[in-house]
């Protein structure tokens, strides 16, 4: 499997990210036989293009950084024929892991160079803000990406004040309600999570009753670096939803927060980027 020439992205600043690791994993590439020929640094560099790839004949895009970052660089290259390897550079690597397990940078780094990643296509969840390669949190719950900001840089102020926000707006916003097709309560939920893994969109309702379940959330957000452990129902599948509320729709994508209209579409679709995957599917 030719790979080279291989660009590397990466942002020192960002979740298990270090220079240390960034010099670790650039020693991995060049004992597998792929050496970056270049190395962008976040924020100083941008991110690429798919014009400035094809322009420099890259083959691979390997991509050290969290989720959210991620997100941003695959949107700049739909349509590139080259491959993209999703690293886990971030806090939660939810991409990186379903790609690759539990393996950290310098093992895939390594699987590379042993021909054993195979290239892949990956489904999405579309919405109006961007398509989420992950996951979409959308409600009020999606206030808890403030306070995982504030924890990621250490600032304490900060945290303070987007967990009260959080809190209450987990407490006192809209809820949101699945209506075309009608999952879950009419009433609807604090927060409706969605991802499109299995081809088609998965939806999980989370709902905060109580302090208690509001500690919850916040613990599974903060402590556990995943909501997704929180309390919740499982609502079903379906290949596209309408999600309405009294109020615009605060939306989280890959762990970056956007904002919404009161009522927002879903859709699964084929991301038109291939990955690198590792050769044994995670378990």
């Amino acid at each position: 499997m030719t790979t080279i020439p291989l660009w590397l992205v990466v942002n020192p600043a960002s979740g298990s990210n270090s220079e240390a690791a960034v010099a670790a994993l650039t020693a991995a590439l060049a004992e597998g036989g792929h050496a970056p020929t270049r190395v962008l640094r976040l924020p100083a560099d941008e991110l690429p293009t798919r014009a400035a790839l094809e322009a420099a004949n890259v083959a691979t895009l390997a991509i050290f950084t969290g989720d959210g970052t991620v997100n941003a660089q695959v949107a700049l290259l739909h349509g590139w024929e080259g491959a993209v390897l999703v690293l886990p550079g971030g806090t939660q690597n939810l991409l990186a892991k379903a790609l690759h397990g539990d393996a950290d940078a310098p093992a895939i780094a390594a699987r590379l160079g042993r021909g054993e990643l195979r290239r892949t296509r990956r489904s999405a969840v579309k919405t109006s803000a961007g398509d989420a390669l992950v996951e979409v949190l959308a409600g009020p719950g999606a206030t808890w990406a403030d306070v995982r900001e504030g924890v990621r840089d250490m600032d304490l102020s900060s945290i303070a004040s987007a967990l009260g926000e959080a809190v209450r707006s987990t407490a006192g916003g809209a809820a949101v309600s699945v209506s075309e097709p009608p999952l879950g309560k009419p009433e609807g939920y604090r927060a409706v999570r969605m991802d499109a893994d299995d081809g088609t969109l998965t939806l999980d309702g989370y709902d905060a009753q109580d302090w208690a379940d509001l500690a919850a959330h916040g613990v599974s957000m903060l402590v556990k670096r995943d909501f997704r452990q929180g309390p919740h129902e499982e609502l079903g599948q379906a290949d596209a939803v309408v999600c309405t509320s009294r109020e615009p729709i605060a939306l989280m994508i890959d762990g970056e927060r956007r904002d919404g209209a009161t009522q927002e579409e879903f859709r699964c679709i084929t991301l038109p980027v291939e990955f690198l995957a590792s050769a044994v599917a995670p378990s």
